[in-house]
């Protein structure tokens, strides 16, 4: 049976304790060892369900361990109550017990080691409904402090030999110059894309970049500020990125087989960035910049807005969303942004019906194609399926791909107006809802 509460915080003071002994007040040789000693205590003692802080507090003995914050949110017969612990080392822990009813039904328990004047993230274990751990998952650090790798764990926290790169260099390639690029493909035409990175270490991704005559990849990432734009979108969880990139752009580069891409990994850190972003898009002859990104928060696009009202000649695609709501209501960024170079698009189904959860609007979203189940390719090479507007976007950003192959002189403003003269009422929308209607299939033009 589960021990009782008291029993088990005294077994974790004695190891949190017994931390600060070795360490001796600085920084420990061995981060990982205290992590896994700290995650496994964790684990024994939030399956005890402490019910409040004053007992977490007594139990965990007061100045050793302090406790900073609570938070139980229930939804749906499920609670989910948070805990965050500083210890007196300098780390953290970061707990979260979700319950069905009376019953655990999952732990997850992350380690935050101290770095600089704050904390980072370094481990994580997960628990099942049992309280035995069942994996995790540790954090290592390049020089420049940017996650590298994610070490992959087993149930005694030990190393498994799996991993997954965070932060590769891009592959090199070789030289070449200029007027041979030209000769190879004549009518290569780049398109920027701004998303989580792409896995360049993909052979169907890295053959496919827009390259220097020395034959360097083009592309930043603007979230770590180097010049590694990998497939990582760490804004829900450090352990478990997401990545969205790569499939995007698989569905690009299949629709526009003269396309070079140049990957720009957005500034989730500091949307300021986004100017810097728009000038680096200008500045590698990008006249296309595909966007499937978004938020809620006009405050976040606002450098965005200026910097691309100042490049009249670039066309941006954004993404109208996926929240099911009329833009027009309840406007989601950049998508509302009132600005003549941007082209935003939806998704529809294979009927020219908006898809389920797509957004719309009336005077806010250009434009629908196709974009249910499309055939991609994900972050690990993959091949599956996705949906949304996310992927009616690079089907538009290699149609004006296309089109700008065949007439190299265009730019954003000739692009757009060719692109809403192919749009269509829908036979299945009785009352429009978007400013110009819809393209059955983007790849007949």
């Amino acid at each position: 049976g589960i021990m009782p509460s008291r029993v088990l915080f005294s077994l974790f003071l004695g190891l949190t304790a017994a931390w600060l002994l070795v360490g001796a007040g600085s920084v420990l040789a061995d981060e990982a060892t205290d992590a896994r000693a700290a995650l496994k205590a964790a684990a024994a003692l939030f399956c005890a369900t402490p019910e409040t802080a004053a007992e977490m507090a007594a139990g965990l003995g007061g100045a050793d361990v302090l406790f900073e914050e609570r938070r139980v949110v229930e939804a749906a017969g499920m609670a989910r109550d948070s805990w965050r612990l500083g210890l007196a080392s300098g780390a953290q822990l970061r707990l979260q017990r979700d319950l069905r009813g009376d019953h655990i039904a999952r732990l997850t328990l992350e380690y935050h080691a101290p770095f600089a004047a704050a904390t980072r993230p370094l481990m994580v274990a997960l628990a099942r409904a049992d309280c035995a751990l069942g994996e995790g998952r540790l954090l290592t650090y390049g020089d420049r402090g940017a996650p590298d790798r994610l070490l992959l764990l087993d149930s005694d926290l030990a190393e498994t030999g799996g991993d997954e790169p965070l932060n590769p260099p891009m592959p090199p390639l070789p030289p070449v110059s200029a007027d041979a690029e030209r000769g190879v493909n004549p009518a290569a035409v780049r398109v920027a894309l701004v998303d989580s990175g792409v896995n360049y270490l993909l052979p169907e991704i890295a053959e496919r970049l827009a390259r220097d005559a020395e034959g360097m990849a083009l592309g930043e990432d603007f979230w770590d500020l180097d010049d590694r734009p990998f497939d990582v979108d760490f804004s829900r969880s450090p352990f478990f990125p997401l990545h969205h990139g790569t499939t995007v752009a698989s569905v690009l580069l299949r629709e526009a087989p003269a396309a070079r891409l140049v990957p720009f990994r957005y500034p989730r850190p500091d949307m300021a960035r986004m100017a810097d972003v728009v000038a680096a898009a200008a500045a590698s002859g990008a006249v296309i910049v595909a966007m499937p990104l978004g938020s809620n928060r006009i405050g976040e696009w606002r450098a965005f807005a200026l910097a691309a009202a100042g490049q009249p000649n670039l066309l941006f695609v954004v993404s109208a969303g996926n929240d099911g709501r009329d833009l027009d209501v309840r406007p989601v960024y950049p998508a509302a942004l009132e600005l003549d170079n941007l082209l935003v698009v939806t998704s529809a189904d294979d009927f020219g019906r908006l898809a389920p959860g797509s957004n719309w609007g009336r005077q806010s979203v250009d434009i629908m194609v196709p974009g249910e189940q499309i055939d991609v390719t994900d972050h690990r090479g993959a091949a599956g399926k996705a949906s949304g507007s996310s992927f009616a976007v690079p089907r538009v950003a290699a149609l004006a791909a296309r089109l700008r192959a065949r007439h190299p002189e265009w730019r954003g403003p000739e692009l757009k107006a060719a692109i809403l003269a192919l749009a269509q009422p829908s036979p299945f929308e009785r009352r429009p809802r978007l400013r110009h209607g819809w393209i059955a299939d983007p790849t007949r033009f």
